[in-house]
């Protein structure tokens, strides 16, 4: 077992509220992924964790056990930081074995757990070399076997990739991802990138000024997001925002009318939403398709082709929305087009910024990363 509870965590510095009251459960084998914009409290939330730093007030439990006052070396965790912290003087296997070497451990059960984490890394041909000789992801490797042979009850990530460039950035999510499988541990994973935090999660905890503002898989975030800010984060490229105005609403719906005139109904729970009320409609750019019969009209401003996809960026007014088009769509700059999408894709906003319930369920909603094997186009669907 290796479980986390955190209860009521409050971070001060000064007169400043770092942290203001988080609740949260990990529970056993999860990896979950703290997400947030810089600054939002998810590198402090991890350190409190750890015991680089003290809670406040309220309460870090590890395994049923309260570990406020247990010092780092304790607690039966391991971090992996942004910086790789290897010693330059020693090989790679001094240096996964070195905290076991300080500890007291017998050589040869230092060298059958090196190997064995060399094993998983695949880090067995480079054991002899110095940090000099490693690319920026055999380091990185290096420093995640550091923390494996200490077989702790929780890893803890704190941007481990940060310093990668976007191929190894890319390669170091599959290999972290298939490490959680194969080593079937505890993760605890801080990032400020949603696409790792999509790609690699079980479950996902949004962070924003201290407070979170959302805990559930990837699906559900992307799919069912609670506010403006959970749904212009999560997803890239990031969800659109227009302001419409409310024409009617019932438990069934909200008739909105768009910037172009039309009128469509989302499907959510429009109690309590006035007539004439303002609204912010949400629409992510994959769910925008070009139709000459569309109800939104605008100018393309930029194109941008990646091939597969072209991200086509329309003026509407004040607004700027991007759409998702297939790769050989012929528009160029300055073309107006129309586009549309089905109301089952949209989000509404309040004023304060809450969505209104969707009344659909999306099938992909809970997925967990681990779950069945979905069909790779099924968010589109």
């Amino acid at each position: 077992m290796a479980t986390l509870q955190l209860k009521q965590i409050r971070k001060t510095f000064g007169e400043t509220d770092v942290i203001k009251g988080v609740d949260l459960e990990v529970n056993d084998r999860e990896f979950v992924v703290f997400v947030g914009p810089s600054g939002c409290g998810k590198s402090t939330l991890m350190r409190m964790i750890a015991g680089l730093e003290s809670a406040t007030s309220g309460d870090i439990v590890i395994d049923g056990q309260r570990m406020n006052e247990v010092g780092p070396a304790d607690r039966g965790l391991a971090m992996v930081f942004q910086s790789y912290a290897l010693y330059p003087h020693m090989t790679v296997e001094d240096n996964m074995g070195f905290s076991m070497r300080l500890a007291g451990v017998p050589r040869a059960e230092r060298r059958r757990k090196v190997l064995e984490a060399a094993r998983i890394l695949q880090l067995e041909p480079l054991l002899d070399r110095k940090p000099k000789a490693l690319s920026g992801g055999q380091r990185q490797r290096v420093a995640i076997g550091r923390a494996i042979v200490r077989n702790p009850s929780i890893f803890l990530f704190d941007e481990p990739l940060s310093n990668l460039d976007a191929a190894l950035r890319v390669q170091m999510r599959i290999e972290l991802a298939r490490l959680h499988e194969e080593l079937d541990a505890t993760m605890i994973y801080v990032t400020h990138d949603q696409i790792e935090a999509m790609t690699m999660a079980d479950k996902i905890v949004v962070l924003h000024d201290g407070e979170v503002e959302q805990v559930g898989s990837p699906m559900e975030l992307y799919h069912h997001p609670r506010n403006r800010f959970v749904a212009g984060f999560i997803g890239s490229p990031k969800m659109n925002f227009l302001a419409v105005e409310a024409v009617e609403a019932d438990a069934n719906g909200v008739g909105v009318r768009l910037p172009g005139g039309d009128v469509t109904r989302v499907p959510v729970a429009g109690q309590g939403q006035a007539s004439g009320t303002t609204l912010e409609l949400g629409i992510r750019p994959e769910h925008l398709v070009l139709d000459d019969q569309g109800p939104l009209e605008g100018e393309i401003q930029v194109l941008e082709r990646l091939g597969g996809q072209t991200s086509l960026y329309v003026q509407m007014g004040e607004a700027m929305v991007t759409l998702m088009a297939d790769g050989d769509v012929a528009h160029r700059v300055h073309d107006k087009v129309r586009f549309g999408f089905a109301p089952g894709r949209a989000h509404l906003f309040d004023a304060q910024g809450l969505a209104l319930s969707s009344l659909e369920q999306h099938p992909l909603a809970g997925l967990r990363r681990q779950d069945s094997r979905a069909p790779s186009d099924a968010v589109g669907q």
